[in-house]
């Protein structure tokens, strides 16, 4: 049996202000690196042609930010799906919500938070990594349904970061 490999495109929002120490942690912008980070990121998945089914992020200002930006740059036409259980949540939960996605959707750019996200990408991948803002991990599966994504069937595909361009 052949299947529709399932690619998901972890993302962890750019770098955010830290400098108004009024706001919430879930209401802070991005900062002037991440205005600059993002867009780049975005074109970097522009020049490989890939084009998502779905984009789902968190909800906090910073990732949603993130996600809008890089919507922008791979001319992404539909809406954005948020989940408020994408922030600050542990890797169990991620992975519940990635197991929820519909099946229609065979390419999908998911933006949240660390520790999380890492913790995720190391339990699907049995790596060691700690992505910094603005990371795009991709990974595949080889699985025709989010619900049966596994240790057993998953690949890293890649891994790009903004200073790796600096």
């Amino acid at each position: 049996m052949e299947f529709i490999i399932k690619k998901l495109y972890i993302i962890r929002h750019a770098k955010s202000d830290w400098s108004d120490d009024t706001l919430k942690d879930f209401d802070r912008p991005l900062n002037k690196r991440g205005l600059k980070n993002a867009p780049f990121m975005g074109s970097l998945l522009k020049n490989k042609n890939i084009n998502p089914d779905l984009i789902l992020s968190s909800p906090a200002l910073r990732a949603i930010t993130t996600a809008e930006i890089i919507a922008n740059r791979v001319e992404y036409k539909n809406n954005i799906e948020t989940n408020k259980s994408i922030y600050e949540t542990p890797y169990s939960t991620l992975e519940k919500i990635i197991y929820e996605i519909d099946d229609k959707n065979n390419s999908v750019f998911f933006i949240g938070h660390n520790p999380g996200l890492s913790a995720l990408i190391n339990h699907l991948c049995q790596t060691n990594l700690d992505i910094p803002t603005c990371a795009v991990v991709e990974i595949s599966f080889d699985t025709d349904s989010w619900e049966k994504i596994s240790k057993k069937n998953t690949a890293l595909i890649s891994y790009e970061y903004p200073k790796k361009y600096t």
